[in-house]
């Protein structure tokens, strides 16, 4: 579903059928945080899904401000592969040891 940003997040939900006005994030609400429009702005999560689709990497989110309080807050992921049993140092490529490569970008020796 679409943000209030105008990306795509498989974690946003909203409700808007016969008039109601309920959003919420979903994957914010498992940990405990609470959500603001303002945070799809600047979510890292709608990129990290589009580029990697690894079913065994599994997010934790927390909203923090970063360093002073003047800054706005926002949403800080930490990422950990199930299969490997370690942190994901970049989310976007993954940790490099579920998915193998094409055949055809193998290096044959």
């Amino acid at each position: 579903m679409k943000t209030p940003a105008g990306k795509e997040c498989i974690h946003f939900y909203g409700d808007y059928y016969r008039g109601r006005n309920m959003e919420e994030c979903r994957l914010l609400k498992i940990y405990g945080e609470q959500w603001t429009r303002d945070l799809c702005a600047t979510c890292p999560v709608p990129e990290i899904a589009r580029a990697n689709s690894c079913q065994n990497m599994k997010l934790k989110v927390k909203v923090a401000r970063p360093i002073t309080a003047i800054f706005q807050r926002r949403v800080q992921v930490d990422t950990f592969c199930e299969k490997t049993k370690r942190n994901v140092a970049e989310p976007q490529i993954g940790c490099g040891e579920c998915h193998d490569l094409p055949f055809k970008f193998e290096i044959k020796e």
